[in-house]
Protein backbone atom coordinates (compact mmCIF):
# COMPACT_ATOMS: atom_id res chain seq x y z
CA UNK A 1 0.00 0.00 0.00
CA UNK A 2 2.95 2.13 0.88
CA UNK A 3 4.04 1.67 -2.79
CA UNK A 4 1.25 2.72 -4.15
CA UNK A 5 1.07 5.98 -2.54
CA UNK A 6 4.34 6.51 -2.96
CA UNK A 7 3.96 6.18 -6.66
CA UNK A 8 0.83 7.90 -7.06
CA UNK A 9 2.18 10.91 -5.17
CA UNK A 10 5.11 10.56 -7.70
CA UNK A 11 3.06 10.64 -10.51
CA UNK A 12 0.82 13.20 -9.36
CA UNK A 13 4.25 15.78 -8.42
CA UNK A 14 5.61 14.59 -12.08
CA UNK A 15 2.54 16.05 -13.94
CA UNK A 16 2.18 19.00 -11.98
CA UNK A 17 5.97 19.79 -12.97
CA UNK A 18 5.23 18.97 -16.50
CA UNK A 19 2.31 21.58 -16.88
CA UNK A 20 4.70 23.86 -15.02
CA UNK A 21 7.28 23.55 -17.55
CA UNK A 22 4.29 23.85 -20.68
CA UNK A 23 3.74 27.21 -18.81
CA UNK A 24 6.61 28.46 -17.60
CA UNK A 25 8.27 31.52 -19.72
CA UNK A 26 11.15 30.25 -22.68
CA UNK A 27 14.83 30.86 -21.36
CA UNK A 28 15.50 33.10 -24.17
CA UNK A 29 12.96 35.69 -22.65
CA UNK A 30 13.31 36.07 -19.05
CA UNK A 31 15.03 38.86 -19.46
CA UNK A 32 13.58 40.66 -22.26
CA UNK A 33 9.75 39.94 -20.63
CA UNK A 34 10.44 38.83 -17.84
CA UNK A 35 6.72 39.75 -16.16
CA UNK A 36 5.34 37.99 -19.07
CA UNK A 37 2.94 34.88 -18.75
CA UNK A 38 1.06 32.82 -20.76
CA UNK A 39 -2.02 34.59 -22.54
CA UNK A 40 -2.92 31.67 -24.67
CA UNK A 41 -2.14 28.44 -26.81
CA UNK A 42 -3.55 26.32 -29.47
CA UNK A 43 -2.66 24.38 -32.58
CA UNK A 44 -2.55 25.58 -35.97
CA UNK A 45 -3.97 22.19 -38.35
CA UNK A 46 -4.34 22.90 -41.90
CA UNK A 47 -6.43 20.16 -44.54
CA UNK A 48 -5.65 17.67 -41.45
CA UNK A 49 -2.25 18.04 -40.70
CA UNK A 50 -1.31 19.68 -37.85
CA UNK A 51 1.61 22.79 -38.68
CA UNK A 52 2.46 23.97 -35.25
CA UNK A 53 1.74 24.86 -31.55
CA UNK A 54 1.19 28.20 -30.83
CA UNK A 55 1.69 30.42 -27.13
CA UNK A 56 1.04 33.75 -26.72
CA UNK A 57 3.04 35.69 -24.06
CA UNK A 58 2.10 38.80 -22.86
CA UNK A 59 3.08 41.32 -19.87
CA UNK A 60 0.82 42.69 -17.27
CA UNK A 61 -1.40 45.67 -19.15
CA UNK A 62 -1.02 43.96 -22.50
CA UNK A 63 -4.46 44.90 -24.83
CA UNK A 64 -5.11 43.24 -28.00
CA UNK A 65 -6.72 46.42 -30.14
CA UNK A 66 -3.09 47.99 -28.95
CA UNK A 67 -0.82 45.08 -29.72
CA UNK A 68 1.93 47.17 -31.44
CA UNK A 69 2.40 49.17 -28.41
CA UNK A 70 3.19 46.13 -26.51
CA UNK A 71 6.32 44.07 -26.02
CA UNK A 72 5.12 40.57 -26.32
CA UNK A 73 6.38 37.20 -27.64
CA UNK A 74 4.81 34.88 -29.89
CA UNK A 75 6.05 30.91 -29.44
CA UNK A 76 5.61 28.29 -32.35
CA UNK A 77 6.49 24.47 -31.89
CA UNK A 78 6.43 22.99 -35.30
CA UNK A 79 5.27 19.56 -35.78
CA UNK A 80 6.61 18.92 -39.47
CA UNK A 81 9.28 19.72 -41.03
CA UNK A 82 9.37 23.38 -42.95
CA UNK A 83 12.69 24.97 -45.06
CA UNK A 84 12.77 28.39 -44.54
CA UNK A 85 11.47 29.60 -48.04
CA UNK A 86 8.16 27.91 -47.49
CA UNK A 87 8.24 30.15 -43.93
CA UNK A 88 9.36 32.95 -45.19
CA UNK A 89 7.01 33.13 -48.25
CA UNK A 90 4.04 32.40 -46.18
CA UNK A 91 4.54 34.80 -43.82
CA UNK A 92 5.13 37.23 -46.70
CA UNK A 93 2.17 36.26 -47.76
CA UNK A 94 -0.03 36.49 -45.00
CA UNK A 95 1.30 39.65 -44.00
CA UNK A 96 -0.28 40.99 -47.63
CA UNK A 97 -3.63 40.17 -46.65
CA UNK A 98 -3.43 42.97 -43.94
CA UNK A 99 -4.63 46.58 -43.96
CA UNK A 100 -1.14 48.22 -45.15
CA UNK A 101 0.45 44.75 -46.52
CA UNK A 102 0.05 45.52 -49.89
CA UNK A 103 1.99 48.70 -50.36
CA UNK A 104 4.82 47.33 -47.42
CA UNK A 105 8.34 46.57 -48.77
CA UNK A 106 7.70 42.81 -48.70
CA UNK A 107 10.39 41.84 -50.82
CA UNK A 108 13.35 43.64 -49.08
CA UNK A 109 11.64 41.44 -45.61
CA UNK A 110 11.28 38.14 -47.57
CA UNK A 111 15.04 38.12 -48.00
CA UNK A 112 15.50 39.37 -44.10
CA UNK A 113 12.80 36.59 -43.12
CA UNK A 114 14.68 34.21 -44.98
CA UNK A 115 17.94 34.85 -42.63
CA UNK A 116 15.95 35.27 -39.50
CA UNK A 117 14.18 31.85 -40.14
CA UNK A 118 16.07 28.72 -40.48
CA UNK A 119 14.85 25.66 -41.94
CA UNK A 120 12.58 23.46 -39.44
CA UNK A 121 12.74 20.02 -38.17
CA UNK A 122 9.33 18.45 -36.39
CA UNK A 123 9.97 19.61 -32.44
CA UNK A 124 12.06 22.85 -33.17
CA UNK A 125 10.87 25.97 -31.81
CA UNK A 126 10.82 29.26 -33.34
CA UNK A 127 10.06 32.79 -30.73
CA UNK A 128 9.10 36.38 -31.96
CA UNK A 129 9.54 38.86 -29.65
CA UNK A 130 7.72 42.12 -30.88
CA UNK A 131 9.88 45.06 -29.66
CA UNK A 132 7.43 48.11 -29.89
CA UNK A 133 8.23 50.69 -32.09
CA UNK A 134 11.69 49.17 -32.66
CA UNK A 135 10.85 45.82 -34.56
CA UNK A 136 10.93 42.11 -34.09
CA UNK A 137 13.54 39.16 -33.16
CA UNK A 138 13.47 35.77 -33.76
CA UNK A 139 15.03 33.12 -31.94
CA UNK A 140 15.23 29.16 -32.86
CA UNK A 141 15.51 26.57 -29.99
CA UNK A 142 16.63 29.61 -28.06
CA UNK A 143 19.82 31.40 -29.58
CA UNK A 144 19.17 34.21 -31.89
CA UNK A 145 18.60 33.99 -35.14
CA UNK A 146 17.72 37.24 -36.86
CA UNK A 147 16.38 40.87 -36.03
CA UNK A 148 14.36 42.88 -38.03
CA UNK A 149 14.74 46.94 -37.13
CA UNK A 150 11.67 47.74 -38.66
CA UNK A 151 7.89 48.70 -36.95
CA UNK A 152 5.75 48.13 -39.97
CA UNK A 153 7.46 44.40 -40.37
CA UNK A 154 6.14 43.78 -37.07
CA UNK A 155 2.77 44.91 -37.34
CA UNK A 156 2.29 43.02 -40.04
CA UNK A 157 4.02 40.40 -39.14
CA UNK A 158 2.47 39.63 -35.59
CA UNK A 159 -0.67 40.82 -37.25
CA UNK A 160 -0.87 37.01 -38.93
CA UNK A 161 -1.93 35.75 -35.50
CA UNK A 162 -3.07 38.87 -33.99
CA UNK A 163 -4.94 41.32 -36.08
CA UNK A 164 -8.83 40.78 -36.32
CA UNK A 165 -8.12 40.47 -39.90
CA UNK A 166 -5.88 36.76 -39.84
CA UNK A 167 -6.81 34.38 -41.90
CA UNK A 168 -6.94 32.32 -38.52
CA UNK A 169 -9.47 33.66 -36.29
CA UNK A 170 -9.75 30.30 -34.33
CA UNK A 171 -6.55 30.41 -33.50
CA UNK A 172 -6.59 33.73 -32.45
CA UNK A 173 -8.98 33.94 -30.28
CA UNK A 174 -7.21 31.00 -28.16
CA UNK A 175 -3.80 32.65 -28.11
CA UNK A 176 -5.57 36.08 -26.60
CA UNK A 177 -7.98 34.23 -24.36
CA UNK A 178 -5.87 35.08 -21.00
CA UNK A 179 -4.80 38.39 -22.28
CA UNK A 180 -6.54 40.50 -20.58
CA UNK A 181 -8.74 43.35 -22.13
CA UNK A 182 -9.28 43.84 -25.83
Amino acid sequence: MNTLRHWLAFGLLSLAGATAMANSLPTELRDKLPQATLAGQSKLTFWGFDVYGARLWTAPGFKSSEYVRHGFALELSYLRAFTNEEISTRSIDEMRRLPGGPQAPMQDWLVELRTAFPDMRKGDRIVGLHRPGEGASFFTNGKLTGTIEDPEFARLFFGIWIAPQTSQPRLREALLSGAGTP
